[in-house]
């Protein structure tokens, strides 16, 4: 049985300033996500606002947001089965230290805020996040 979903990625600055951006985009096709969607957008500290907005009350949230708009990013609409969950086991840890060899952040990030990429963590939270970024 199929369980076709669809997930949001985000290339953060630390990644796209680095020119990675056609590397992580192979490790997604490598491991079956077809990218639906893409553009590359720089936003303001406003709307990295809005769309933390669910970490708020968190301690990182003012610097997530400063460095979210900080440079250009490449957010990106994925697609497989069970495409949230091979999204996350992709992309590590949020910690490059913590995160297994072949993922993304252990492959590419620099800290746990320059992580290189973020993805939606649940199947609710992608459709909040693709609607915040492609809404047609």
């Amino acid at each position: 049985m199929s369980n076709l979903e669809q997930t949001l990625s985000i290339i953060k600055p630390d990644a796209v300033e680095r020119n990675l951006e056609n590397e992580i985009k192979e490790m997604f096709k490598s491991k079956g996500f077809s990218i639906l969607k893409e553009k590359k957008i720089q936003i303001e500290k406003s709307e990295a606002e809005k769309f933390y907005k669910v970490h708020e009350t968190k301690p990182f949230y003012n610097d997530l947001c400063a460095y979210l708009s900080s440079g250009p990013i490449v957010v990106m609409v994925l697609e497989k089965d069970n495409a949230v969950l091979g999204n996350r086991e992709l992309m590590g840890a949020t910690n490059p230290e913590d995160a297994e060899e072949g993922t993304i952040r252990k492959k590419y990030g620099i800290s746990i805020d320059k992580n290189s990429v973020h993805g939606s963590d649940s199947v609710e939270n992608a459709k909040i996040e693709i609607d915040f970024f492609f809404k047609d």
